[in-house]
C-alpha cells in the first residue's frame, strides 16, 4: 500500500524487523522510508490495493418487480439460457421471448474543464486528472451496463477507448466540432450487441435551415420558466463550455446557432434467440439557459433526425426496433425542451428553422415514467437539479424493468457539492434495464 505523506527530503536508511507469531513461524515486514512516500510492503499472499485519492460511489440497479412482473433473464445469458438442456420447456420459451440489457447515461466532466477555480468547493485531490481518470474507469467498468453513453468526454484516444476496451467495451465517438475537445461516446458490449448502422449529429447544421434571418425566440427567453433555469444556471457550479466573447453576436442567428453541439446515432442488433435492434441515440445540448431557443431548435433538430434514422434502420433491415435517446439535455423537468420531447409538439414554433415540423415520436423520461425524475443529476453548492434523461419510446415493445439508484439530496456523498471523494464528476450516472418482448 502507498500512502502519501508530508515529511521532510531526508536521506533516511532501510529499516527491517522481524516479529514472531505465536506458533513460532516468522513473518517479516520491511518499512521502507524515502522522500515523500512510505511504502510498508506485507510479505503475504494477499496484495494490498493501492490507495487513491477518490473512492468512487458503486450504485446498483433497484428492480422494478412492484410495477412489472418479468421472469425473463438477462440479454447476455439469453442464448445460452435457450440451449440449456437442463432447462424446462417454460425457461426455454421465457429465454427465446424476452431479452434484456443495461443501459447508462452519464455527463463525466471533460477534464479540459475541470479547474480549481470553477470548482472551489471540490477538493484538490478530485480535480486531477490522474485521480479523476482511475475513479471515472472504476465506477464505469462497476456499472455493469452493456452500453454506455458518455457526454465531455475528451482524453478518448489516449484514455477511454484503450482501458474500456481492455474491460470488453467497442465505443464509437463524436467530438464536438469548432475548436472543442470533448464530445459524445457510445461504449457498448460487442457479447451483448452489434453495431450495424450509425449517424452523426452536428447541430451546427442548423445554420442550414435559417429562414428570414431571425429567431423566434422572445416568447421562449422572457417566460417564467425560462427565468427559473437562467437564476439556477447562473449560479451553477457547472462549466461553462463557452464565453460571452466566443459566443459573439447573439442578434445574429447564424452566431446564435453556431453552437458546436453534437450528438451520435447508432442501431445495434442485439444478441439473443429472436432478432431485435435498439437504436440509441446519445446527445449533449447547449448549455447556456438565456439561449433556450437555441436548446429548443437541436431539440427538434434531434427529433426529426431521429425519426428519420428509424425509418432508415426499420427499411434497411425489416426488423423491429426500439429507441431510446440518452444524455445532458441542459434542460430541467417541465421546461419547453423537455416537454417538446415528450409530446412531439411545443408552443412556441420556431416558423424560421425550415424543416423541423413537429414529429410525433412518442418518447417518456425513464425515470418519470416509473419512479418519478430524479430530484437532481448535476450537484453544485449553488445548482441542485435535474438536466440529465434517457427517454424511450413507449410504443415499441421495450419497458423498463429496474433503475440505477440514485443518491439522495441529504446524502453525505453528496454533501457540499461534486465531484467529491464519491462522485468524480459534478453530475450523476442514470440507468435503467430494459426488457425487449418478441410478442408485443
Amino acid at each position: 500500500m502507498m500512502l502519501k505523506r508530508s515529511i521532510p527530503s531526508l536521506a533516511l536508511p532501510l529499516l527491517t524487523f522481524t516479529t514472531t507469531t505465536s506458533s513460532s513461524r516468522i513473518r517479516r515486514r520491511r518499512i521502507i522510508i524515502r522522500y515523500d512516500y512510505i511504502v510498508c510492503c506485507k510479505m503475504s499472499s494477499t496484495p494490498t490495493p493501492t490507495a487513491t485519492p477518490t473512492t468512487p460511489r458503486f450504485p446498483k440497479f433497484i428492480s422494478l418487480q412492484n410495477t412489472y412482473s418479468s421472469t425473463s433473464i438477462p440479454l447476455r445469458l439469453a442464448a445460452a439460457a435457450a440451449d440449456d438442456d437442463d432447462d424446462d420447456d417454460i425457461k426455454r420459451e421465457t429465454a427465446r421471448d424476452r431479452l434484456r440489457f443495461r443501459l447508462v447515461s452519464y455527463n463525466i466532466l471533460a477534464q479540459v474543464y475541470v479547474k480549481s477555480s470553477l470548482f472551489p468547493h471540490s477538493p484538490s485531490s478530485c480535480l486531477r486528472w490522474k485521480a479523476r481518470s482511475q475513479a471515472l474507469l472504476t465506477l464505469l467498468n462497476n456499472l455493469g451496463a452493456d452500453f454506455l453513453c458518455l457526454q465531455e468526454v475528451d482524453e478518448y484516444e489516449s484514455f477511454y477507448k484503450p482501458n474500456m476496451d481492455t474491460n470488453g467495451y467497442s465505443s464509437i465517438y463524436l467530438q464536438r466540432s469548432g475548436n472543442k475537445r470533448d464530445g459524445c461516446a457510445i461504449f457498448f458490449k460487442p457479447n451483448s450487441a452489434e453495431l450495424i448502422l450509425q449517424e452523426n449529429i452536428d447541430y451546427n447544421d442548423l445554420l442550414n435551415s435559417i429562414q428570414n434571418g431571425t429567431l423566434l425566440s422572445d416568447d421562449i427567453q422572457n417566460d417564467e420558466q425560462a427565468t427559473v433555469n437562467k437564476d439556477a444556471t447562473v449560479k451553477s457550479g457547472s462549466t461553462p463550455k463557452d464565453t460571452p466573447q466566443e459566443r459573439g453576436d447573439p442578434n445574429d442567428p447564424c452566431v446564435r446557432l453556431k453552437r458546436d453541439c453534437v450528438g451520435i446515432m447508432a442501431a445495434f442488433k442485439l444478441k439473443g434467440s429472436f432478432n431485435h435492434i435498439v437504436i440509441v441515440a446519445n446527445t449533449h445540448l447547449y448549455w447556456d439557459p438565456e439561449w433556450a431557443d437555441v436548446k429548443l431548435a437541436q431539440a427538434k433538430y434531434l427529433l426529426s433526425r431521429l425519426a428519420q434514422f428509424k425509418t432508415l434502420v426499420t427499411n434497411k433491415f425489416k426488423c423491429a426496433s426500439s429507441l431510446i435517446a440518452a444524455g445532458d439535455f441542459n434542460s430541467t423537468p417541465g421546461d419547453k425542451v423537455y416537454q417538446y420531447l415528450i409530446s412531439g409538439t411545443t408552443s412556441s414554433p420556431l416558423e424560421t428553422i425550415r424543416g423541423l415540423e413537429d414529429v410525433p415520436i412518442p418518447l417518456r423520461s425513464v425515470y418519470d415514467f416509473t419512479v418519478g425524475e430524479p430530484k437532481f443529476t448535476n450537484c453544485t453548492p449553488d445548482f441542485t437539479n435535474t438536466l440529465d434523461y434517457i427517454f424511450f419510446s413507449t410504443s415499441d415493445c421495450i419497458k423498463p424493468v429496474s433503475l440505477l439508484e440514485l443518491p439522495e439530496s441529504d446524502s453525505s456523498d453528496v454533501a457540499g457539492g461534486l465531484p467529491n471523494s464519491s462522485h468524480p464528476s459534478d453530475h450523476i450516472p442514470i440507468g435503467a434495464e430494459f426488457e425487449i418482448s418478441s410478442s408485443v
